[in-house]
């Protein structure tokens, strides 16, 4: 990924998005556009979000990815793919657009933002406290990854990669069948 923009302010940043067609995220005052999903990636993420929307208990809230995280204050700005917050919402940066305490979080892997979302981005998101899950799908493959917190900076992989396999995630009290997840997904 290639910074869009170089050298602006979060401010800056805000108001560019308010104008935006497009999203981006922020990074130490270097902006970087987002593409657009593909069907799969939105059916996904469509098919998360039902299955949570229907399945979480409250306080629990799941939102889509137009919600920003904060993970440095008025440094790091990004766009998670479905968030959950299970506790009272923190907002960042005095928005109501921008929180700081997701519990989950899910990013769709694409072939432009795999690499970032496996590694700096997956780093910068271990630096939130409320974190307990970090969710991995490939939209190209039957793959998901799901990274679950042990402890300060232990993190247990578990791989799921069948469709009759169930995504557990006790911090939500919530499982998801492979099949929900890729429901309408055509794999070559």
């Amino acid at each position: 990924m290639q910074p869009q923009l170089k050298g602006i302010t979060p401010e800056e940043y805000f108001q560019n998005e308010a104008k935006a067609v497009g999203k981006s995220e922020y990074y130490h005052g270097e902006v970087f556009a987002m593409t657009g999903a593909s069907v799969n990636h939105n059916l996904i993420s469509t098919n998360i979000i039902a299955r949570l929307v229907n399945s979480l208990i409250k306080p629990c809230l799941v939102f889509p990815g137009d919600i920003k995280v904060e993970i440095d204050k008025a440094h790091h700005y990004v766009y998670p793919d479905v968030s959950v917050v299970c506790e009272q919402i923190e907002y960042g940066a005095g928005r109501d657009d921008v929180i700081l305490n997701p519990t989950v979080i899910f990013e769709i892997l694409s072939e432009s933002t795999k690499d970032y979302d496996r590694g700096s981005k997956f780093a910068a998101y271990r630096r939130l406290d409320s974190l307990v899950n970090y969710i991995i799908i490939d939209q190209y493959s039957i793959q998901v990854e799901n990274f679950t917190k042990k402890g300060n900076d232990v993190w247990e992989l578990t791989l799921y990669h069948g469709l009759e396999d169930r995504l557990v995630i006790p911090s939500i009290h919530v499982s998801l069948g492979l099949n929900e997840i890729y429901k309408h997904i055509e794999h070559p």
